[in-house]
């Protein structure tokens, strides 16, 4: 089964898998957000609470996100937000409720666990893209949020957009290939090994990004995953962006030797698939929502990674 898109005056139902709210204004304006385009908001019985970095109990979050799912009223599951603690509801979650009730489900960053997760055990797509306080965060863009609408209302298919301001998306091998598309924030991604619900990339477009880690960090990353023989069966990558990921005098560990961009030549040219970096896909300023787990083409030639398949029914 596949979900529905989002409808007109639908209902977008909260709940807080991860890091609580720190403001309740952040709440609200997300709420104001969606309201001022004709939808409905749907808070989780427990989207409010906080324990310190997480937003309450682990098995009260996985029961809010299944109630959130099983709900009739609700359209499209939209996290709170990231942060983090989502890893934690995994040996809670009831996965049939969510493959019973397919809905689209929405989150960016640390909701990479639940993305990976929701994959191993329904194969339902998921969407890579904001959470409540992000859509009322004055900081985000107009594109981002028009293209986080226009893909949960059921325009989901073709090219991914670049970056209205610096459009360049770098090709860091050419070639062309077809198929599902798995990722997500690299640092999360890697706390799915070794885990019931580790993430399989056999066969798949590696998609990944990451901020606030440096070129030596995303260097362990991508080893990792090469000792591991994570990448040894990928067919094409997408790197998003980098956000505070190049060497910056505010976070000097080391002296300045590579760059973020001589760590992806380094790991991810010998791979011999097409690679592609720099679409807005990550932390950055925008933001371009992105089906999970359905095909997609990867043209390194052409810059651009297109969605083929609908997730939607």
């Amino acid at each position: 089964m596949k979900p529905k898109p989002l409808p007109p005056g639908g209902t977008i139902g909260v709940p807080a898998p991860a890091s609580p709210y720190e403001n309740r204004s952040e709440i609200l304006r997300g709420i104001e957000w969606w309201e001022s385009k004709g939808y409905h908001v749907k808070l989780s019985e427990a989207a409010l609470a906080r324990d310190d970095y997480v937003a309450g109990n682990a098995k009260q979050r996985a029961r809010d996100l299944e109630a959130m799912f099983a709900d009739p009223e609700v359209d499209v599951v939209q996290v709170l937000q990231g942060g983090y603690g989502s890893a934690q509801t995994l040996p809670h979650l009831d996965f049939d409720v969510i493959a019973r009730n397919p809905k689209p489900f929405v989150g960016h960053s640390d909701i990479t666990a639940l993305h990976t997760a929701i994959r191993r055990r329904t194969s339902l797509a998921t969407f890579y893209g904001l959470g409540l306080v992000g859509v009322g965060d004055k900081e985000k863009t107009d594109f981002t949020r028009d293209r986080l609408l226009a893909v949960l209302g059921g325009e989901a298919t073709g090219e991914v957009p670049r970056d209205p301001d610096d459009p360049y998306v770098r090709a860091l091998r050419g070639g062309h290939v077809t198929a599902p598309l798995v990722g997500g924030c690299l640092w999360l991604l890697l706390q799915s090994m070794g885990t019931p619900w580790e993430v399989d990339l056999d066969g798949a477009i590696f998609f990944f990004e990451d901020v606030d880690a440096p070129p030596w960090y995303v260097d362990g990353m991508l080893t990792q995953l090469r000792l591991s023989g994570k990448l040894e069966h990928v067919v094409g990558v997408v790197v998003g962006e980098l956000v505070k990921c190049d060497w910056r005098e505010e976070r000097p560990e080391w002296s300045r030797t590579k760059s973020i961009e001589d760590v992806l030549e380094e790991h991810l040219e010998p791979l011999h698939v097409p690679v592609i970096y720099k679409l807005p896909l990550g932390h950055g300023k925008h933001l371009a929502t992105l089906p999970l787990s359905v095909t997609c083409t990867l043209d390194g030639d052409a810059r651009t990674l297109t969605v083929d398949e609908s997730p939607f029914a």
